[in-house]
């Protein structure tokens, strides 16, 4: 399944990613934000269980932010693993 979330509160402003039948997470592309963080997360959740994904990335925060890219992309698996 194709998904598209558009963050809040984050340099990013699109996360695009596939969960496939058994919720692996694939093909993930991140739209703006810092590139080398993004290719190195890209290349750390891919493959990955998307349960799996959202436990380790959920509340990490970025500076003085609350959340972070890792963080939205928590809340983007959560989302769609809730339907």
């Amino acid at each position: 399944m194709k998904v598209s979330f558009k963050p809040s509160g984050v340099c990013c402003k699109e996360m695009i990613f596939d969960i496939d039948e058994n919720n692996i997470v694939t093909n993930v592309d991140f739209v703006g934000g810092c590139p080398g963080n993004l290719i190195g997360l890209k290349q750390l959740i891919e493959g990955r269980p998307a349960n799996e994904v959202a436990d380790k990335l959920e509340g990490i925060s970025c500076g003085t932010k609350s959340t972070s890219c890792p963080d939205q992309f928590s809340k983007a698996l959560r989302e769609q693993l809730s339907k």
